[in-house]
């Protein structure tokens, strides 16, 4: 059949439009795939950076075996069921009044029987209650602390810890030549350093002028960023002093009053324990209570030495 000259303009030009339409979509196709391509590599990139790192949570003078004590291990053990970690900071006043070990069951192994049997570890420091019985060495060379001594170190994934004795009868020198060899070699990007009392503080005792001349330097010479306590019953975070942040967690059983310094982020007379996230530029801080409520946050940023 002859096709005449006008019908046969018309189905090339309708010929050469679905070529077109077909090219541009294929194009579009292509496209769509770099993109889908392009985000994927993205967000990978995105769950990498923010990979979590080590989550534990940190709670002091709690050795009581009272209605308290437990109400703080039962939501730890909330907690842990949203959100599982295997590391407790515990920072001192392990057994009241006396650190009589006879009474670990009842201020320990009970309040904390949950967590205990899914392996969680318990790192300690003695307190001023815990050496009114031989010394604390009881203490100290209790399994469930885990103490490799009055003062020691150790390593969980990116973070280096360094436990201390602050009593007054500590041995001082050899403690701090001690510290400060060990924060010199450490190459953790995060270090966290713990211990009974207080540097800075709201509360009933306050903060430790000594202290402060003597850990404030050092703690920015090697780049500690955050230093964790109890002592003081109750609950506060600094803002970032030379670099290095101060938490307070010692509202493990008890509390009392506490007030606000000019260096307060915030702080509370409640029950409660901490919560840390780690990851590879911020530890972001969780204060949570007996109800299982979130009532402060805070982000600690990588402070190098």
């Amino acid at each position: 059949m002859k096709l005449k000259r006008r019908q046969f303009l018309f189905l090339s030009s309708l010929s050469a439009i679905s070529t077109s339409f077909l090219g541009c979509a294929l194009a579009r196709q292509n496209n769509q795939s770099a993109d889908i391509n392009d985000l994927t590599t993205t967000i990978a990139a995105n769950i990498a950076k923010e990979e979590l790192l080590l989550r534990f949570v940190s709670v002091a003078d709690t050795g009581t075996g009272d209605k308290g004590q437990y109400a703080v291990a039962g939501a730890m053990n909330a907690y842990h069921k949203e959100k599982p970690y295997d590391l407790v900071v515990l920072a001192g006043d392990n057994i009241y009044n006396n650190g009589e070990i006879e009474k670990i069951n009842a201020v320990f192994e009970r309040p904390y029987k949950v967590l205990l049997k899914q392996g969680v570890k318990f790192q300690a420091c003695l307190g001023n209650h815990d050496i009114r019985t031989a010394n604390g060495d009881p203490q100290v060379k209790y399994a469930g602390f885990n103490m490799k001594g009055r003062y020691y170190t150790f390593k969980r994934e990116a973070v280096q810890f360094f436990a201390l004795d602050t009593n007054s009868n500590a041995n001082w020198k050899n403690q701090l030549l001690w510290l400060e060899k060990e924060l010199s070699l450490s190459n953790a990007p995060w270090k966290v350093v713990f211990g009974h009392h207080p540097i800075y503080a709201s509360g009933h005792y306050g903060s430790n002028p000594e202290f402060i001349k003597i850990f404030t330097p050092l703690f920015q010479k090697y780049g500690v960023q955050v230093y964790i306590n109890g002592h003081e019953h109750h609950y506060e975070r600094t803002r970032a002093i030379n670099g290095t942040t101060y938490l307070i967690t010692g509202a493990g059983a008890g509390s009392r009053p506490v007030k606000r310094s000019e260096w307060t982020e915030y702080s509370a007379q409640k029950l409660s324990f901490a919560a840390y996230e780690v990851y590879t530029d911020r530890i972001e801080v969780s204060a949570i209570a007996t109800d299982n409520s979130v009532f402060d946050q805070g982000i600690i940023q990588l402070k190098s030495a």
